[in-house]
C-alpha cells in the first residue's frame, strides 16, 4: 500500500494542474447533473416485506382511496362557539370542495360529509378536514402540496374572529433538512484549530478547501443519483457531515506529516511522496473501516438504510481519494510555503540555495503538555483504568432505556404548522388521533360485507388501548375492508406499539371466526415496524462491527491484546454516546439550549448509523495513536519509553483532528433537522469520548499495564492473517535499499542471506541485466526459488530484489510483471511483454511430442533472441529469464551470447560465463 501511494503521490505532484482540473471537472459535471436531473430527496422510509408495508401495497390496488398519504386541516373555534354552527360549516364545506379539485386528491372528508365523515370534537369546538391522496409522500404533486397551506390560510381568513385553522398530517409531518449558517460554525472552529496546529494560513486553508471540494462532489453526486434512485432527506446531510469531518482530518494527517519531514530536512518533492505513503496509508485504512462499516448497514436488509449507508460510504471514499491525490498536488503548488514563515526562514538560513534543511523543533510547549499528560495517566495505570471504566459505565446507563421511533410532527419546531396541528388534534381529539391505525383484509367471500365490518369493528373496540373505531367499511367492490382504529395514546407511545402487537395477536382468532385475514397498517404501524426491525438489527450489526474491529486491528498491529483493548474501548464510546442521546432526546436534559423540540423515543435508525460511523472514526484514532507507539517498539524502545514517545509524537495531531470532528458534528445540533441533530449529537459525544478519554487516557494506561505482552501474537495467527503496512514500514525499507546491492546496483536479480519456504537458504545471488539464471531441477531449492523470483512465493528472511522491486514488499507488483511459460506457451507469453520470465523446461522432451528437446530448445532460442533484439532497439520491454530445466536444454534455449549464472548445490553464485 505505502509503495503504491508513494508512486501515486509522486505522479500527482508532477501532474498537479491536471489533477486539480480533473477534480474540478468532476464537481462541475456532477453539479450540472444535480441541477438539471435531481428529483429531490424526499423518499418515504419503508421496509418491503413487513406486514404493514405489504398491506399498503395491497390497498394501492384494491382500495387506492386510502393507500396514499394524507393531510389534515384542523379548525378550532374560540371558547363558547361551535364549529357546527352555520358560519363555520359553510366555510369548511366550501374549502373541502376546493380541496377536492386538487390533483391527486382522492377524497376530502369533513364532519359534515355524508359518506365517511371525519371527526367533530366532543365539545364541538374543533373539526378535522381529512384530505386523502392517491399518491405517496414523495410523489404528491408540488402544486397540491403548496395549495393545501394556501387554502388553509384562506379558510382561516374567512372564519369568524378568533377561530384558528392549521394544516398538517402525514404529508407535512417530516421536514426536508436544509443547510443553515449554524453549520458554518464548525468550519470556523476547524480553521482556528488548523491554524494553531499547522502554524500557517496556507497549511490551515488547504484541508478546508480540499474537504469542501470533496463534500461538493459527494452531495452533488447524491442529488444527481436521485434521477435514478430514491433517497431519504437525511442522506445528503449525513454525507455532508461525514464528508466534511473526515475530509478535513484526512488531509490534516498528511499535511502534518509533510511539515514534520520538511523540518527534518527532507526535500519538498520527496517529503510529499513519503507523507502520502505513510500517513496516507493510515488514511486509506481508516477510510476503509468507515466505508466497510457504512456498507455493512445493509446487514439490516432495509433498502432505505442500505442506500443511506452506501451514499455516506461514497462520501468517505471521495474524501480518501481526494486526500491521497489532490493533497499531494496542492502541496506541490504550495512548496515550502506550507511551513510557517519562521520555520521557512530557519531553513533558508541553513541552505539558501535549497528548500531543504532542518529547523529547530517547534511546539515544545505542546510537547511538554502531552508529556505531562501521558505521565499522569500511566503513573497509576490500574487507578486510571478503573476511573475510566466506572465513569463511562455510568455515562452509558441511560442507554438501557433506549426507545426507537420514526420522527413525526411532534419533533418539529413549536411554530411549525404541522406541529401546531398535531398538538391541537391531541388537545381536542386525544393523542391517539395523531396516530390512527388501519386494519385491512380481503372480504371477497362475505355475503354481508357491511355486517361483517360492523362485527369486526365491535371486536376491535373491545380490545384494551383502543379509544375509538370511527370507520369500518368495505370498498366499492366489496372485496376489501378497512377499519380505522384510534389508540388511547400518540403514535410514539409504548402503549400504541403494544396495541399493534395485540391487534396482530387476534389474527388467527378472527380468521377462524370471520374468515378474514386482517393486517395492521397505516403510517403509525409502518413506523413501529421499521423501528422494531432496526432494533433487532443492532445485535447482528454489532457482532459484525466488533468482529471486523478485532480482525482489522490484529492485521495492523500484529497483536492479540491491542485489538481486544481497542474494541472494548469502542464499545465504551458507543455506550456513552447512546447514553447522551437518551438523556437529551428521550429524557429532555439540556433540551432548551440544544433546541430539542420534543422529548420522546429516539430516531429509529440513529443507533445503527452511530455504531457504524463511530466504529470507523474510533479506528482512526486507534491507528494514528497506537501505530506510533508500535513504531517505537519496532525500533527497540522498551514499553514505557515507546508509550511516551509514541503518544507525544501523535497526540497533537489526534487532538486537533478530534476537536475538528467534534466541532463539525456539534455544529449540526442547535439548528439541525430533528433527524440529523440526534445523529450529530451522538457522533459529537462519541468522538469526544473516544478520542480524549478512551484513546488518550485508557489506551496508554492499558498498554502500560500489559507491558511487552501488549504486542504478543501466536505464531499460527501471525501466519494466518495478512499484513497491512499502515505506517509505511515497507516503504522505509524500500528507500533504505534503493541503491542496494552496492557491488551490483543494476543487477536484475540480487539476493543476500535469503531464507525460502522449507528453511532453504541462499547466501548470495547476483544476476546481471544481460544474464539469465539457470536453475537445476535436481536441486530441491530450484522450484521454491523460481516461485519467489516470480512473486509467487514468500521470502522468510534476508534481502531480495527482482527487477528493482524489493521483496516481499513489492511481491504483488512483481507478480503482475512476471510470467511462467513452458515451451508450448512461450510465444503467447512473450506477447504480454513480461519483465521476468520463468521458462519451465523440466518436461521438454515429454511435452513436445514429435519435437525433440534440442529442436524445441532452438525454437525457444529464436523467440528469445528476437525479443532481445527488439528490446535493444527500445521496441519491447527487456526480459530477465529464469530457466528452470535440464542444464543442456536450458542453455540451448537461450539466445547466443547470453551470460549464464549457474548456482551450485547450495545455490551459491559460482560465476557467469559467455
Amino acid at each position: 500500500m505505502s509503495s503504491l501511494l508513494y508512486a501515486l503521490a509522486g505522479w500527482a505532484n508532477r501532474a498537479r494542474i491536471l489533477v486539480l482540473c480533473a477534480w474540478i471537472a468532476v464537481l462541475a459535471l456532477l453539479g450540472a447533473g444535480a441541477v438539471f436531473l435531481s428529483q429531490g430527496t424526499n423518499a418515504p422510509i419503508t421496509i418491503p416485506g413487513t406486514e404493514s408495508q405489504q398491506a399498503i401495497d395491497t390497498l394501492s390496488r384494491t382500495f387506492p382511496e386510502v393507500s396514499g398519504t394524507s393531510a389534515t386541516i384542523i379548525v378550532v373555534a374560540p371558547e363558547g362557539e361551535r364549529v357546527d354552527d352555520p358560519a363555520y360549516e359553510q366555510r369548511i364545506v366550501e374549502s373541502a370542495e376546493e380541496l377536492e379539485e386538487l390533483d391527486s386528491v382522492a377524497a376530502v372528508s369533513t364532519p359534515f360529509s355524508e359518506l365517511a365523515p371525519s371527526e367533530l370534537s366532543d365539545d364541538g369546538r374543533a373539526a378535522l378536514i381529512t384530505v386523502q391522496l392517491d399518491a405517496s409522500v414523495n410523489t404528491v404533486p408540488a402544486a397540491t402540496e403548496e395549495a393545501i397551506p394556501d387554502l388553509t390560510a384562506e379558510l382561516r381568513d374567512a372564519l369568524p374572529a378568533g377561530a384558528e385553522a392549521s394544516y398538517g398530517g402525514e404529508l407535512y409531518s417530516t421536514s426536508i433538512p436544509g443547510f443553515t449558517i449554524t453549520e458554518a460554525i464548525g468550519v470556523v472552529v476547524a480553521f482556528i484549530v488548523l491554524v494553531l496546529t499547522l502554524g500557517s494560513l496556507v497549511a490551515a486553508g488547504m484541508p478546508l478547501i480540499i474537504a469542501l471540494l470533496g463534500v461538493g462532489i459527494s452531495v452533488a453526486g447524491i442529488y444527481f443519483s436521485t434521477a435514478f434512485l430514491d433517497m431519504t432527506s437525511t442522506t445528503p446531510m449525513l454525507a455532508l457531515m461525514l464528508g466534511l469531518a473526515v475530509g478535513i482530518d484526512y488531509t490534516l494527517f498528511i499535511v502534518s506529516r509533510h511539515q514534520e519531514q520538511l523540518r527534518a530536512g527532507v526535500p519538498v518533492d520527496e517529503s510529499i511522496a513519503r507523507a502520502t505513503a505513510t500517513s496516507g496509508s493510515a488514511v486509506v485504512f481508516a477510510g476503509l473501516t468507515v466505508i466497510i462499516a457504512l456498507v455493512g448497514l445493509s446487514v439490516a436488509g432495509i433498502p432505505f438504510l442500505t442506500a443511506l449507508g452506501v451514499a455516506a460510504a461514497a462520501a468517505v471514499a471521495v474524501a480518501v481519494l481526494i486526500a491521497v491525490t489532490l493533497t499531494p498536488a496542492i502541496l506541490g503548488m504550495a512548496g515550502i510555503r506550507i511551513l510557517p514563515r519562521k520555520q521557512r526562514r530557519a531553513l533558508s538560513a541553513q541552505d539558501p540555495e535549497s528548500e531543504t534543511g532542518s529547523a529547530p523543533r517547534s511546539s515544545t510547549r505542546a510537547e511538554r503538555f502531552f508529556v505531562g499528560w501521558v505521565r499522569a495517566v500511566t503513573a497509576k495505570p490500574i487507578i486510571t483504568v478503573l476511573v475510566v471504566l466506572i465513569g463511562l459505565g455510568a455515562a452509558a446507563l441511560p442507554a438501557f432505556g433506549l426507545r426507537l421511533a420514526l420522527p413525526g410532527a411532534e419533533t418539529l419546531e413549536a411554530d411549525n404548522p404541522a406541529r401546531v396541528t398535531y398538538e391541537l388534534t391531541g388537545e381536542h381529539f386525544g393523542e391517539g388521533a395523531n396516530g390512527p391505525l388501519l386494519l385491512t383484509g380481503s372480504i371477497i367471500h362475505s355475503t354481508d360485507p357491511l355486517g361483517l365490518m360492523d362485527d369486526l369493528a365491535d371486536e376491535v373496540r373491545a380490545i384494551p388501548g383502543v379509544a375509538d373505531v370511527p370507520l369500518a367499511t368495505p370498498n366499492q367492490g366489496a372485496d376489501t375492508g378497512i377499519i380505522q382504529v384510534i389508540p388511547d395514546e400518540g403514535p410514539q407511545a409504548q402503549s400504541t406499539a403494544d396495541l399493534v402487537a395485540e391487534l396482530r395477536s387476534h389474527h388467527d382468532e378472527w380468521v377462524e371466526e370471520y374468515g378474514v385475514s386482517l393486517a395492521v397498517t397505516g403510517f403509525t404501524a409502518v413506523g413501529i415496524d421499521v423501528s422494531q426491525l432496526l432494533f433487532e438489527a443492532l445485535i447482528p450489526f454489532g457482532i459484525l462491527v466488533v468482529g471486523l474491529s478485532l480482525v482489522l486491528l490484529a492485521m495492523v498491529f500484529r497483536s492479540v491484546w491491542v485489538p481486544i483493548k481497542a474494541t472494548l474501548g469502542y464499545l465504551l464510546s458507543v455506550g456513552a454516546a447512546f447514553g447522551a442521546v437518551v438523556a437529551v432526546f428521550q429524557w429532555g436534559w439540556f433540551a432548551e439550549p440544544l433546541h430539542v423540540h420534543h422529548a420522546g423515543p429516539v430516531l429509529s435508525f440513529m443507533p445503527i448509523i452511530l455504531m457504524g460511523v463511530l466504529f470507523g472514526l474510533a479506528m482512526d484514532y486507534e491507528v494514528f495513536l497506537v501505530s506510533r507507539i508500535r513504531e517505537e517498539v519496532v525500533h527497540g524502545a522498551d514499553s514505557r519509553a515507546a508509550i511516551r514517545r509514541g503518544f507525544v509524537g501523535s497526540a497533537r495531531v489526534v487532538t486537533a483532528a478530534a476537536i475538528i470532528m467534534f466541532a463539525v458534528f456539534a455544529a449540526f445540533v442547535p439548528e439541525g433537522d430533528p433527524s440529523i441533530k440526534v445523529i450529530a449529537l451522538g457522533l459529537a459525544v462519541g468522538v469526544f469520548v473516544d478520542a480524549f478519554i478512551v484513546r488518550m487516557i485508557l489506551v496508554p494506561a492499558v498498554l502500560q499495564l500489559l507491558g511487552d505482552q501488549a504486542w504478543w501474537m501466536p505464531r499460527w495467527l501471525d501466519r494466518l492473517l495478512p499484513s497491512f503496512d499502515v505506517e509505511g514500514e515497507g516503504l522505509a525499507r524500500e528507500l533504505e535499499f534503493a541503491n542496494w546491492p552496492p557491488d551490483a546496483p543494476d543487477a536484475s536479480i540480487a539476493g543476500s542471506r535469503i531464507t525460502l519456504p522449507g528453511g532453504i537458504s541462499v547466501p548470495e545471488l547476483r544476476v546481471a541485466p544481460e544474464a539469465a539464471l539457470l536453475l537445476d531441477p535436481a536441486d530441491p531449492a530450484s522450484l521454491p526459488l523460481a516461485g519467489v523470483l516470480s512473486g509467487r512465493g514468500p521470502v522468510k528472511t534476508g534481502t531480495l530484489k527482482v527487477r528493482g522491486l524489493l521483496l516481499p514488499e513489492r511481491a504483488s507488483s512483481l507478480r503482475s510483471r512476471a510470467a511462467w511459460a513452458t515451451p508450448s506457451t512461450l510465444a503467447e507469453t512473450l506477447e504480454d511483454e513480461p519483465e521476468l520470465l520463468v521458462l519451465d523446461l523440466r518436461s521438454t522432451g515429454a511435452a513436445t511430442g514429435t519435437l525433440h528437446a534440442a529442436e524445441q530448445a532452438w525454437a525457444n532460442r529464436e523467440l528469445l533472441t528476437e525479443r532481445a533484439e527488439l528490446a535493444s532497439r527500445g521496441e519491447a520491454t527487456p526480459v530477465t529469464v529464469v530457466a528452470l530445466g535440464l542444464a543442456e536444454s536450458a542453455a540451448a534455449a537461450l539466445p547466443p551470447g547470453t551470460a549464464l549464472v549457474r548456482p551450485g548445490r547450495l545455490l551459491e553464485t559460482i560465476g557467469a560465463e559467455r
